[in-house]
């Protein structure tokens, strides 16, 4: 059986938040992404543009696996000075740093944050002709 036509890309993930109202403020307030779709008080669809990301209120006995398969989810910045423009940011607004910046062999840079319910989020510049990325 032949593979059907490539995908249009990665563009949505979806995450259960136990600190609902406080993920929304990260994503939206400090990342400025913006609120796509509310359609009740428990799931909320946020935009940069292109992308989705879902917020979905955790059951009240919401327990994650203890090792997540999810290692981080990342936003791609414009210039390398953004890096440090958005660590200083985040750390002013008391966003837990899990990674200070840096460059990584390929030519990236990025750091790593957490945001309010622990997932982990890099913050990356990648060259325009950086088609690899390197952790």
């Amino acid at each position: 059986m032949q593979r059907p036509r490539p995908t249009a890309g990665l563009h949505h993930i979806a995450l259960y938040v136990s600190q609902f109202a406080d993920c929304e403020y990260f994503y939206t307030q400090l990342l400025g992404m913006t609120i796509d779709w509310r359609p009740d008080a428990n799931n909320l669809y946020l935009t940069s543009g292109s992308d989705n990301l879902a917020l979905h209120r955790a059951p009240i006995h919401f327990n994650p696996a203890k090792e997540q398969r999810l290692d981080h989810i990342g936003f791609f910045l414009n210039e390398r000075d953004d890096v440090d423009a958005w660590h200083t940011f985040l750390q002013a607004h008391h966003v837990k740093i899990k990674a200070a910046p840096k460059d990584h062999r390929d030519g990236t840079r990025s750091f790593y944050c957490a945001d309010p319910d622990g997932n982990t989020v890099q913050m990356i510049y990648m060259p325009k002709n950086t088609t690899k990325h390197t952790k």
